[in-house]
């Protein structure tokens, strides 16, 4: 007997104010079956798994579960059916523990400590090691990206809905996940997979839907594509490409020298004897496994965390000035820009409005933005410096007055990365710049990336994508356990190279090794 489909979407409608998220699209998930959902950010992707979990409601359409028609009102709906969310943004409570925030999330009444033992089973079965003790404050991106996985997976759901779960995770990880998946698909739960990563949905996924301004633009099997098919469905166009032309460096615009940090998280990593110089006109691109040190490293460059007698030592500099005392805002107002990995947040306040959020970052003397002057904000500067950000990294949303929150994922990176280019720093600091992005996006933020270093700009690039830093980097080096390094030419180097040091082991020399 033919299955009966186990997800029928027939005629999903939603609109907002400023923007028509979905059109009357239609989407058919059988048993068993892994199903991505392709578009560009803004494409309304997100918006239909928030509206089969029950989180947002559709103005127009029908739901159809294992047969009949439901109306899933809320979350606690959608996990009754046996519907299941890992979302793009997390929902997690910093001051509390992996146990804590997982107790919250279930249905069912169970106290941390009897969650405990499940979580450890559930996330070594999964290759997603979590310490459910540890507080959620503490960790990495990618570790909270874990939390999520292995909270959906308790639940044992007959529908799991993946809105970018491998954006943080380590290629590692992301093979011991996608066994799991496929273990899961086997055994006939359906999977919904949004990615951005093409290469990820050609090997995992049975069948895409592509969407293109909230609209189904076609379907695909995505084993018959290649990556470069898939991703022109996707945006409708040729695929853009990036233009690396090496260049000789300038002066050093960026030392660090004996930096050696205390974490001030019981659950970080101590940074040991970190040297490395950035010069302008160069990029150098730092690879390495989340939780790895990257925090206390991006902490101590930022100035988030100035060194400190006794907790810290060693030297930073910003051209021939030593910085190491001073906070973000000093060194920012000395030309240092930065990305940070958290979009919401510490990229951008949630509730204020783009232009609100260019201000954040835009007022200081060193940007030379116009939107402040004699300690008066100017409103006409601010919004018209937003609009040019809007336009040059083509967000999409409802112009200059709209909330941080309201953008999806990847249209929030791209204003925050374009915001802070269009400061013109001197370094720049960049933390996973893509994570999220669409493929055409990514492009454009890696082109603006290279387009910096053309014009002089020292540019530091912290990544777990090692094609990303490949395409990008002159120079990589590699942080493992609170160690860096060497930096080597990304030419004379090779990702299994780069590969075994984020093990930990810098003696390792590939044949194709050459020091810089």
């Amino acid at each position: 007997m033919k299955q009966a489909p186990r997800l029928q979407m027939l005629g999903i409608s939603k609109i907002y104010p400023s923007v028509v998220a979905n059109a009357g699209v239609d989407l058919t998930v059988m048993p068993g079956e892994i199903h991505a959902v392709l578009g560009e950010n803004g494409a309304g992707k997100s918006t239909l798994m928030k509206i089969i979990y029950g989180v947002t409601k559709p103005d127009d359409g029908q739901v159809i579960w294992e047969g009949r028609q439901v109306h899933i009102n809320s979350p606690h709906d959608a996990r009754k059916l046996g519907i299941g969310m890992v979302f793009q943004h997390f929902a997690v409570f910093e001051t509390l523990t992996v146990a804590e925030n997982i107790a919250l999330a279930l249905d069912e009444k169970v106290t941390p400590a009897e969650l405990a033992p499940r979580i450890r089973a559930v996330s070594e079965q999964y290759g997603l090691p979590l310490d459910p003790q540890r507080l959620v404050h503490s960790m990495s991106v990618g570790e909270r990206q874990r939390v999520e996985i292995v909270r959906c997976l308790l639940q044992s759901p007959r529908l799991l809905i993946m809105d970018e779960p491998t954006s943080v995770l380590t290629p590692d990880a992301v093979l011991k996940l996608f066994e799991s998946l496929r273990r899961l698909a086997s055994e006939g739960v359906s999977i919904l997979y949004i990615s951005h990563k093409l290469d990820e949905i050609q090997s995992l996924c049975d069948k895409a839907t592509v969407l293109r301004g909230g609209r189904v633009s076609g379907t695909a099997n995505p084993k018959q594509e290649s990556a470069r098919s898939l991703a022109e469905l996707m945006i409708g166009r040729e695929l853009p490409v990036c233009v690396n032309t090496p260049r000789a460096p300038g002066e050093v615009m960026l030392s660090i020298e004996g930096l050696t940090v205390d974490s001030d998280d019981p659950f970080g990593t101590r940074l040991k004897d970190i040297n490395l110089s950035l010069r302008g006109g160069e990029i150098v691109g730092i690879a390495g496994i989340s939780g790895n040190g990257q925090q206390e490293l991006l902490k101590a460059i930022s100035g988030e965390r100035p060194l400190r007698a006794g907790a810290s030592a060693g030297r930073i500099r910003l051209g021939t000035l030593d910085v190491g005392a001073l906070d973000a805002a000093r060194r920012r107002q000395l030309g240092l820009g930065f990305v940070p990995e958290e979009r919401l947040g510490r990229g951008a306040a949630p509730e204020l409005s783009l232009a609100d959020n260019a201000l954040l970052t835009g007022y200081l003397p060193a940007a030379s933005t116009g939107m402040v002057k004699n300690g008066l904000i100017q409103r006409g500067a601010v919004r018209d410096f937003a609009r040019r950000v809007i336009a040059r990294f083509n967000v999409k949303c409802g112009g200059e007055g709209s909330a941080a929150s309201s953008l999806s994922g990847g249209n929030l990176q791209k204003f925050i990365v374009g915001r802070e280019i269009a400061l013109a720093p001197r370094v720049m600091v960049f933390a996973q710049p893509t994570w999220g992005v669409d493929v055409g996006a990514a492009m454009l933020i890696r082109q603006a990336i290279l387009d910096m270093r053309d014009q002089g700009v020292a540019v530091l690039v912290l990544s777990e994508e090692l094609d990303e830093l490949f395409m990008l980097s002159d120079r990589i080096a590699v942080l493992a356990d609170g160690r860096l390094s060497r930096a080597v030419a990304a030419a004379g180097t090779s990702i299994n190279q780069i590969g075994v040091w984020m093990s930990g082991d810098f003696d390792y020399q590939g044949a194709d090794h050459v020091q810089a």
